[in-house]
This record gives C-alpha cells, sequence and structure tokens, in this order.
C-alpha cells in the first residue's frame, strides 16, 4: 500500500507563515508502476513537483494535473529516505506557481514525464511576492 500526505507552506515576502495546509494525496496508477519499474530497471527518479488551479478529487487513473499554472513545475531542493518512506521538499520562489493553488502533483521530468502522485486541497493564494514551501511524503506499507 501507498499513502502519501503534502504539506503546504504559504511565507509573505516578510518570512511571515500565512498559511499552512496538511492534507493526504493519492498515488496514481503510473506512479504505482513506476514504482514497480524501479525494482527491474533504472528509469529517471521523480525530480519535479507542480502547482494547479484544479478542484476535482484526485483519482487513480490522473496522469497529469486538472489545470497547470502555467510556468510552476519545480525541482526539488531535496529527497530523503527513511525506512520505507520517501520525504520530497520543494520551495516554488516568489513569482513562481502564482495564483489561486488548489493542487499539486509529483513528476519526474521537468515536462511531461510521468506522475507519481496527486492531491488537491483548499485555496492557497499564492502572490506574486509569496514563497510557498512543500514537504511530500509517500509511505510504503
Amino acid at each position: 500500500e501507498l499513502t502519501g500526505e503534502l504539506k503546504l507552506t504559504l511565507t509573505n515576502e516578510g518570512g511571515n507563515v500565512t498559511q499552512e495546509v496538511v492534507v493526504p494525496n493519492t498515488v496514481v496508477t503510473v506512479g504505482k508502476n513506476f514504482i514497480a519499474s524501479r525494482m527491474n530497471t533504472t528509469t529517471t527518479t521523480m525530480s519535479h513537483v507542480e502547482l494547479g488551479t484544479g478542484t476535482t478529487g484526485a483519482a487513480a487513473g490522473n496522469t497529469a494535473l486538472e489545470t497547470v499554472i502555467s510556468g510552476s513545475r519545480t525541482a526539488l531542493t531535496s529527497t530523503t529516505v527513511t525506512n520505507n518512506a520517501v520525504a520530497y521538499v520543494v520551495t516554488f520562489p516568489a513569482g513562481t506557481g502564482t495564483g489561486a493553488v488548489t493542487e499539486a502533483g509529483i513528476f519526474n521530468a521537468a515536462s511531461g514525464g510521468t506522475m507519481l502522485a496527486r492531491t488537491t486541497f483548499a485555496v492557497i493564494n499564492k502572490g506574486t511576492d509569496d514563497t510557498v514551501s512543500i514537504s511530500w511524503t509517500i509511505t510504503v506499507s
């Protein structure tokens, strides 16, 4: 069983945390297939997170975000494996991923690629000067 949790923190230009959200995610079918393929081959690793404004709940059949915020796909700043969990961390700086953010996905490429997981959440209004940090943990149990 694969489960996940996304922690999203919105910080204003003064460095003050203005909103924080913690939500479960859906590990999608293509993500599960990707994990299974890692047991047999060397494929690219998960490397990016993308933000969007879609509001339809995550489903196992998802392969992309519902409504991408243009230019929001951002490279991970770190990946840490601890026992049966992988933690992905990314920061969207001022000017990146601006808008009414309601969904996020983890991908293995700067564009296109395979999506590992997707989640939706209550709106996070990211202004141009705001920063969003995400810590996303996927657990295999």
